[in-house]
C-alpha cells in the first residue's frame, strides 16, 4: 500500500484518549495508514509536509525514552512544528496547576498536545477543557493506545492478521497501562486474550473481562501464539507485591528453557524498557523469536497515523 491511498476515513473522536470502545474498523484504519506511512521512513529522504504548519507540544510529566523520542521523531517525519515540555525546571515544580500550565502552553496556539501523565484521566481531564487535539501518550496505570497500536501493528506484520490470534500478556498486570490498551485493541479486532501473572500483580476484577487468566506461565507459553511480557513496574508498586525478584523470575521469568517446552515457539514481544534476567532472558529478547526492535519502528509509523489522522485528515498523503 502507498501512502496515496491512504485518505478519506475519519476516526470518530477528535481525540485519542485509548482504545476503549474504538470500533474494530478504525483500529484496522489506524493500522492501514501506519502501513503506508512506514514506507516514508525508508526513503533517502525521510520526511513530507504533511502536517506543515501543525503545531504540537510533547507534554511528558513522567521520564520516557522510547515513547517520548517515537512521538519526536514522527512529528519531525511529517514535518510539524513541535515544542517539548518537561516537567523538571518547569513552572509546575513553582506550584501551577496542570490545567494552568497546559491553558498556557495552548496560548501559544497549539494544535495537538500530546500528554503524558502519572495520574489516569489526565488526556481526558485536557480533551474536556482545551481547544487542541489531545493524544494519550500514556495516563498512570489506566491506557496507552499507541503502544497497543504498535503491537497490533507488528503482530499483524507477522501473521497476516488478528482475528484468530492467541495473545498471552504475562507479567505485571495491574501496574500497566500497556495491558489495558492491548486488551480492548485485540478484542476489537477478534483475537483471543489470556493474562497471565502472579495473583497480586493481577487488576481486580480481571475475571469479568471477556479474557483467559491463568497464574501459570508454562500454560500460558503452550496456549499462546505470542507473548507480550510486560516489565516489573516497581516504581509503581508498594510492598508486598512479590517476595523477591529472584523468584519472580523463577516463576514467572520467560526463558529459552521455558519455551524451548513449547510444541510451538511463541512471538516474543516487549513494550519496554526491559529487566533483563527479571521478567526475560537476554537469550529470548536477542532471539530470532523476538520482535523487540520492530515494534520501536512501528511505533513510529503508528505516531505518524495518529497525528496525521486526527490533525490532517483530509490531506492526500504523498
Amino acid at each position: 500500500m502507498t501512502p496515496e491511498r491512504v485518505k478519506g476515513q475519519e476516526l470518530s473522536s477528535r481525540h485519542l484518549l485509548g482504545l476503549e470502545g474504538m470500533p474494530g474498523e478504525e483500529i484496522s484504519h489506524i493500522l492501514d495508514t501506519a502501513d503506508a506511512l512506514k514506507e516514508i521512513l525508508d526513503r533517502p529522504i525521510k520526511k513530507v509536509p504533511t502536517l506543515r504548519g501543525v503545531t504540537v507540544v510533547n507534554l511528558f510529566f513522567e521520564p520516557s525514552t522510547r515513547t517520548r523520542l517515537s512521538f519526536e521523531l514522527a512529528e519531525k517525519r511529517l514535518s510539524a512544528d513541535l515544542m517539548n515540555f518537561s516537567k523538571t525546571g518547569s513552572s509546575v515544580s513553582k506550584g501551577e496547576t496542570l490545567l494552568d500550565t497546559a491553558q498556557n502552553i495552548e496560548a501559544m496556539r497549539i494544535d495537538v498536545v500530546v500528554v503524558r501523565h502519572q495520574c489516569p484521566g489526565v488526556p481526558g481531564f485536557l480533551a474536556d477543557r482545551l481547544n487542541s487535539v489531545i493524544i494519550n501518550a500514556g495516563d498512570g496505570a489506566h491506557e496507552h493506545p499507541t503502544q497497543a497500536l504498535l503491537d497490533m501493528l507488528t503482530l499483524r506484520q507477522k501473521f497476516g492478521d488478528i482475528k484468530g490470534l492467541k495473545v498471552a500478556i504475562v507479567g505485571d498486570i495491574a501496574h500497566s497501562r500497556v495491558a489495558l490498551s492491548n486488551i480492548y485493541g485485540l478484542k476489537a479486532l477478534g483475537a483471543e486474550v489470556m493474562l497471565c501473572g502472579p495473583p497480586t500483580l493481577m487488576p481486580r476484577g480481571a475475571e469479568s473481562l471477556p479474557i483467559k487468566v491463568c497464574h501459570d506461565i508454562d500454560e500460558a507459553i503452550s496456549w499462546a501464539d505470542a507473548l507480550n511480557v510486560l516489565r516489573l513496574q516497581l516504581e509503581r508498586q508498594k510492598s508486598g507485591f512479590l517476595p523477591s525478584l529472584r523468584e519472580y523470575h523463577m516463576t514467572f521469568g520467560i526463558t529459552m528453557k521455558r519455551l524451548e517446552k513449547a510444541a510451538e515457539m511463541p512471538l516474543i514481544m516487549h513494550p519496554g524498557p526491559m529487566n533483563r534476567g527479571v521478567e526475560i532472558e537476554s537469550a529470548v529478547a536477542d532471539s530470532g523469536h523476538s520482535v523487540v526492535l520492530d515494534q520501536v519502528t512501528n511505533g513510529v509509523a503508528v505516531r505518524m497515523a495518529v497525528l496525521v489522522l486526527l490533525s490532517a485528515p483530509e490531506v492526500k498523503l504523498t
